[in-house]
């Protein structure tokens, strides 16, 4: 065993989580969901997600049987929705081609929507001990540091001399042990902001840290201011306390989701209103909304109507549906749409 992997071995019996719920059981379903999920967002924040939504799909056959609108409302609010239609949809490739499992293969697990070598690496070690490295954010981070290795981890050389060294550095045993280590060593000690230095189990042959460079690695990505978009989101409520929602594009951001219609004018904001006999100068204002995403900053101004009768064509549409705000539980909703409806007063 290598002195990197026996070190980080040692302080993860110490120090380490052995307490999380995907490692009691550490089923491949179970391993694979709290990747998916863990896949730009920690771990306090997925917990809550995890253990809502294994309640309510238990095992891969009833993920795979579940509709879309049931998959995206569990996972709302976790953001990176791509993860959850992947998720959907792997789950469905495997009662397809793998008998409702997911497959012992590396090659057709890496194949399947949304996993990749890091997750597919992560998901074999940790519920069959399987010898696969992997390299994820936290990953990444350590193995810079510890080797002093400059460039952003994004760029192809630099990952791929960061993939030679976490395979190197994998033990012949412990795997589900050492790849959680790993990750915990990352999210706690090696963060990003303010590293655990003096508390390192690897401090004495850390590179950056002998070279006074852990501040500046791993490097970031070469950036660029964010783009600016702007939408209008169109409120409209009935007499029966029932919001009318838009379903979003099969591509984009927040594909697939429910939100509020939205126009890119007044003008089309004034032909959407048409069939309902709505004034737009009569719209009652909200409060402007800001969200970020990775691509660009979205500027959202929510205007709001009340409808006296929902208009026949609209609700026939299948694009467009009444929903009551005391159910909207039942819908996957962007987190920003999400907060703007659960402010409404009756």
């Amino acid at each position: 065993m290598s002195e990197f992997a026996h070190r980080l071995l040692q302080w993860f019996d110490r120090d380490g989580r052995h307490d999380l719920p995907w490692q009691h059981p550490r089923t491949p379903y179970r391993v694979w969901l709290s990747e998916i999920m863990l896949q730009q967002t920690q771990v306090q924040t997925v917990i809550p997600y995890y253990l809502r939504f294994l309640q309510e799909l238990p095992t891969l056959p009833d993920l795979a049987a579940a509709d879309t609108d049931r998959v995206l409302a569990l996972w709302a609010g976790l953001g990176y929705y791509a993860r959850a239609r992947n998720l959907h949809k792997a789950a469905r490739a495997c009662v397809e081609q793998h008998g409702g499992d997911l497959p012992r293969d590396f090659e057709a697990m890496a194949a399947l929507p949304g996993i990749g070598r890091s997750t597919a690496g992560a998901i074999l070690a940790q519920a069959h001990g399987d010898r696969f490295p992997i390299l994820d954010g936290n990953v990444k981070r350590t193995l810079a540091r510890f080797h002093g290795i400059g460039g952003w981890p994004g760029s192809g050389p630099v990952e791929k001399q960061m993939w030679t060294l976490a395979e190197q550095h994998l033990p012949e045993a412990r795997l589900a042990d050492y790849t959680q280590a790993i990750m915990d060593f990352g999210a706690t000690l090696c963060t990003r902001h303010d590293p655990a230095c003096v508390l390192c189990p690897l401090q004495d042959d850390c590179v950056a840290r002998r070279e006074g460079r852990v501040d500046q690695l791993p490097e970031a990505k070469p950036g660029k201011p964010l783009p600016e978009r702007r939408t209008l989101m169109l409120l409209l409520r009935d007499a029966r306390g029932h919001v009318l929602l838009a379903r979003r594009p099969d591509t984009g951001v927040w594909s697939g989701m429910w939100s509020l219609p939205e126009a890119g004018s007044h003008d089309e904001a004034r032909d959407f209103l048409r069939p309902h006999a709505l004034d737009f100068d009569a719209a009652e204002p909200l409060p402007l909304i800001e969200h970020t995403f990775s691509h660009y900053r979205l500027h959202i101004e929510p205007m709001g109507w009340r409808v006296a009768e929902p208009a026949a064509a609209t609700s026939a549409d299948a694009g467009l549906r009444w929903q009551p705000l005391d159910r909207l539980h039942e819908v996957g909703l962007p987190a920003p749409v999400k907060k703007l409806l659960g402010s409404l007063t009756p």
